[in-house]
């Protein structure tokens, strides 16, 4: 079987919206890889969320190292996105948590649930989740990415 993993952003979303989403692709958990969990947008911070998530059978799992620290969200706040990516991929790899290599291994396990990265960004490609997705692809070549 195939690994799978979803990425999804919650900007264009309402919390029931981003819920169906991720109910219409099975998905079971939603690992916010936000380095801060928090939104101006109602529902969206990290105890809310978990709640609304866990009323639906989805778990939810903060990952801060997997998270863009913020000298480097500069870059993609100010449409620096190739810059932002180049220094988000050497900032995880030079990670000493072993966040990557962490969810690598449990996405490779026949027991994983279905999993879906979450960011703030409706678009992956100037968002730091591309990033862990395709890092997370060097670990496990036949990883199959879908953005939703």
């Amino acid at each position: 079987m195939t690994p799978s993993l979803w990425t999804i952003g919650y900007e264009r979303l309402l919390p029931p919206e981003l819920v169906a989403e991720l109910q219409a692709a099975g998905v079971r958990r939603l690992i916010d890889v936000r380095y801060r969990p928090q939104s101006r947008r109602a529902g969206m911070s990290k105890t809310r969320l978990a709640e609304l998530l866990a009323e639906h059978g989805i778990t939810y799992e903060h990952r801060r190292a997997l998270g863009t620290p913020p000298d480097i969200r500069w870059f993609y706040k100010n449409r620096q996105e190739a810059e932002g990516a180049r220094r988000f991929a050497e900032h995880i790899e030079a990670d000493e948590t072993g966040a990557l290599d962490e969810l690598a291994d449990e996405l490779r396990s026949p027991s994983a649930p279905p999993t879906a990265l979450l960011c703030l960004e409706a678009d992956p490609a100037v968002c730091h989740r591309r990033v862990v997705a395709d890092h997370l692809r060097t670990r496990v070549p036949d990883l199959r990415v879908i953005d939703l």
